[in-house]
């Protein structure tokens, strides 16, 4: 009895506590377990499949958001003119133009005699104006404009499909430059360290000192605006914080006893750059990742806000938001376009914090 009354009681979880948190296989992989890790956190995980959901929807944007039917039947015969181009008299028009869908003569021999067409779930590209509109620009959400037109006509919806693609894409692109150039920098910086670190350190400086927002002035004035010289000139200057984390990884790992076993065996310095310092280097360089996206498409999106960002023409939430500060009165504009790129930055930090929790190794496994 006595020996009953000094055990003490284990503690009480909360019921469904061991639900929640089911314990890690101790069997599973430093990779396994960080993926387990991330899903735990259910913002994170779930922000990670809508983004997803969006992206791959938005690469499909043709399929979902073209002015051009996904199949014709005209006179027994199918055309598909999302993949080819047809003249207006290949279905009873006068000119070898190529054809308007929007048009409601051509609309309306589509629904005589048997024929038919299929369209997209909405029926507006990127470039598309309906010259056939009843509401002069820009037009509020109706049932022909989901969510309105901008100020030259464009259907709303598509722009921003289009605008989201580009941004993800472009901000993909940089990021993965980005990488590859501070992960480059910063190994040679902490694995060598000495003189070619200081050397590095002051290049870093002085270049870090240049104002970037002069030089895309300065280079959109000289150049014609594209989305690869805009990818050229961000990549210039976005590789830096990544370089600096990359170099802390490689000073504190260059120290321990394996990568010293494997000078012993006579391993050059590029297998162990490589092989052994690099892939226990990478925590930081994967967390910085959807935050690194996040930046690059709030850059995107300043510059093209200011004028200096994609080609005109060019599907952009930045011009949206432009449009959006000159149309006052048109609030859809401003509206929508600041909803997307909420919602686009929050999914991202979400991810990034899930991330980080994911791989920290002080997070416990049980």
């Amino acid at each position: 009895m006595a020996d009953a009354a000094l055990t003490p009681e284990p503690p009480h979880l909360p019921v469904g506590a061991a639900e929640r948190l089911p314990p890690l296989p101790s069997s599973a992989s430093p990779s396994r377990r960080a993926w387990l890790r991330f899903k735990r956190n259910r913002l994170g995980f779930w922000s990670l499949v809508v983004f997803v959901t969006l992206v791959v929807l938005s690469l499909l944007a043709e399929v979902i958001s073209n002015d051009k039917p996904l199949v014709v039947r005209y006179d027994g015969q199918f055309y598909f003119p999302i993949v080819k181009t047809y003249s207006e008299k290949t279905f009873g028009g006068d000119f070898e133009t190529e054809t308007d869908y929007l048009d409601p003569f051509i609309r309306d021999r589509f629904s005589k005699d048997g024929n038919w067409a299929i369209y997209p779930p909405n029926p507006y590209g990127s470039k598309t104006i309906n010259y056939f509109a009843k509401e002069p620009n820009p037009s509020a959400p109706s049932r022909d404009n989901w969510l309105g037109t901008d100020d030259r006509g464009r259907d709303l919806l598509a722009q921003l499909i289009y605008g989201f693609r580009v941004s993800v894409l472009f901000a993909l692109a940089l990021t993965v430059t980005g990488v590859v150039l501070g992960v480059l920098t910063g190994a040679i910086q902490g694995f060598f360290g000495g003189k070619t670190d200081l050397a590095f350190q002051r290049f870093i400086e002085i270049w870090g000192s240049m104002p970037e927002l002069y030089l895309l002035i300065i280079f959109s004035a000289v150049f014609a605006p594209s989305i690869s010289l805009l990818l050229i000139l961000l990549s210039l200057f976005g590789w830096m914080g990544l370089s600096d984390y990359v170099r802390a990884e490689f000073l504190r790992n260059r120290q321990l006893d394996y990568v010293k076993a494997a000078r012993a065996l006579g391993v050059g310095n590029a297998q162990i750059i490589w092989r052994h310092i690099l892939p226990n280097s990478l925590t930081p360089v994967v967390t910085f990742l959807p935050f690194r996206m996040s930046a690059a498409i709030l850059a995107l999106t300043s510059l093209d806000f200011l004028g200096l960002g994609v080609p005109p023409g060019t599907p952009s939430l930045g011009e949206l938001l432009s449009q959006g500060k000159n149309n006052i009165d048109a609030w859809w504009i401003s509206l929508s376009t600041f909803a997307v790129l909420v919602t686009t930055l929050l999914l991202l930090t979400f991810m990034g914090d899930a991330l980080r929790d994911a791989l920290d190794p002080r997070k416990a496994d049980a």
